[in-house]
C-alpha cells in the first residue's frame, strides 16, 4: 500500500459547522494513523464568521488556501446574525463564489439510508425499501447565478443554461449511473421552461452516447413525489440547480435526519474538490454538544473516496460508525426507543474507539 500525502482545507464556518468539521478530522488524523497516510489541515475563515474577521464571506487567503489544497472540508455557513446585510454579501455567497472561483459546476449527494437507522425514516420500511440512488445536481448555473433585479415593487431572477453547461454535468451524471445499475433519471419542468426544454433536448441527444444506460424524464412535482411514493425507482437523478437544491433536501428526510447526508462538489480537474454535509448551521444548538456529526464525518469518507482513491480506509471509518450505531448509541437528532443518546463529541469518541480498535493496516 502506497503511503499518501494530502493537504485538506478546512473551512469550519458557522454555527455547528466547526463541531462537526473536528469530529470529521479526528477521525481523518486517526485513519492516517492507521493506514500510514500524512493529512495536513489548514483551517481558513469563511462565511459569516469571515465577514466578522475579514469583512467579506471568502477572504483572499481562504480561496488562495483552497486552490493550493487537495481537497475542501467545509463546515457550515450562514445565521440570523448576518441576515440583515445585504443580498450577495451574506455568508452564503462566499460559497456562490468559491464554486465559481474554483469551477466547481457538478454537486453529488448520495442518498443511502442507514439500515439500522431506517425505523427513523419517515417512511414506512415496506415503501422504503432498498432505497439506494444518488442525486446529481448541476451547480454553477440556473437562476443562482443569472442576472438579479429588485426594487421597491418588482425582481427578477435569470435561470439560463447553455448546451455546453448542460452537457458537462450529464456526462458525469452518465458516468455515475453507467458504473452503479445502469439508470438514469433526468428531472426537469420542460413542459413550462425554456431552459428545461433545452436541458430535455441535450440530455437525450447524449443518451446516444451511453447505451447501456436507460434514461427517462420525469418533471420535477412528479419527481418530488416518486421520491416519497416509491425511492427504490431511482439509481441517479440528474437535474438543474435550483431543482437539485430542493429535491436533495427532501430526499435527505427518507435517511430520517439532513444531519446524516454528505455532499460532494467537482468541476475542472485541476481545481480541488469540496466535500461538505448538506444541513445548515443550526444556530439555536451551536455550542451546545448536541449536533450529529454523521454528516461531517460521511463527506469524510465521501472525500477519501472520490478524491484520494483510498476505498478501503473510507470502510473502515463507515464500518466504526456501523459498530457504534450498532450499540445503539444515538445522538438526539436519531435517537429512537431503546438506545442511548450521546452529545456530539462524546459519541465521536465511540466511533474513534472502534476505529483505533480495528487491525492496524498501515
Amino acid at each position: 500500500m502506497t503511503a499518501l500525502r494530502k493537504t485538506i482545507a478546512l473551512l469550519p464556518g458557522d454555527g455547528i459547522g466547526p463541531e462537526v468539521t473536528h469530529a470529521a478530522v479526528s477521525l481523518l488524523n486517526d485513519c492516517a494513523s492507521a493506514f500510514g497516510h500524512q493529512f495536513a489541515f489548514r483551517e481558513y475563515p469563511f462565511g459569516g464568521n469571515a465577514i466578522d474577521a475579514c469583512g467579506a464571506p471568502l477572504p483572499a487567503e481562504t480561496l488562495a488556501g483552497c486552490r493550493a489544497a487537495d481537497a475542501i472540508l467545509l463546515g457550515a455557513v450562514g445565521g440570523p446574525r448576518w441576515e440583515s446585510l445585504q443580498f450577495g454579501t451574506r455568508p452564503e455567497a462566499g460559497l456562490l463564489s468559491l464554486r465559481q472561483e474554483l469551477g466547481l459546476y457538478i454537486n453529488l449527494r448520495p442518498i443511502h439510508p442507514h439500515p439500522v437507522l431506517r425505523n427513523i425514516s419517515p417512511l414506512r420500511r415496506e415503501r422504503l425499501g432498498d432505497c439506494d440512488f444518488e442525486i446529481v445536481r448541476e451547480l454553477a448555473g440556473d437562476i443562482y447565478f443569472g442576472e438579479h433585479k429588485i426594487n421597491a415593487q418588482k425582481a427578477s431572477d435569470l435561470a439560463e443554461y447553455s448546451v455546453f453547461e448542460i452537457e458537462r454535468v450529464a456526462r458525469y451524471a452518465f458516468e455515475r449511473a453507467r458504473a452503479r445499475h445502469g439508470h438514469l433519471t433526468s428531472v426537469d419542468k420542460a413542459n413550462v421552461l425554456a431552459s428545461s426544454t433545452l436541458w430535455r433536448d441535450t440530455v437525450t441527444a447524449l443518451a446516444r452516447e451511453y447505451p447501456g444506460v436507460l434514461l427517462d424524464h420525469q418533471y420535477v412535482d412528479n419527481a418530488a413525489m416518486q421520491i416519497l411514493l416509491r425511492p427504490t425507482q431511482f439509481d441517479v437523478i440528474l437535474t438543474s440547480n435550483m431543482f437539485g437544491d430542493i429535491l436533495s433536501d427532501e430526499a435527505a428526510a427518507l435517511a430520517g435526519s439532513i444531519g446524516l447526508v454528505p455532499s460532494l462538489s467537482r468541476g475542472r480537474p485541476d481545481a480541488p474538490a469540496l466535500y461538505e454535509p448538506i444541513h445548515g448551521s443550526a444556530p439555536t444548538i451551536a455550542g451546545k454538544n448536541m449536533a450529529c456529526p454523521l454528516g461531517a464525518i460521511f463527506s469524510a469518507t465521501l472525500m477519501l473516496r472520490e478524491s484520494f482513491g483510498l476505498e478501503t480506509e473510507s470502510q473502515s471509518i463507515e464500518d466504526a460508525v456501523d459498530r457504534v450505531l450498532e450499540q445503539g448509541y444515538r445522538t438526539a437528532d436519531i435517537a429512537e426507543p431503546g438506545t442511548r443518546t450521546l452529545g456530539s463529541s462524546e459519541f465521536t469518541e465511540k466511533i474513534r474507539t472502534q476505529l483505533q480498535a480495528a487491525p492496524a493496516r498501515a
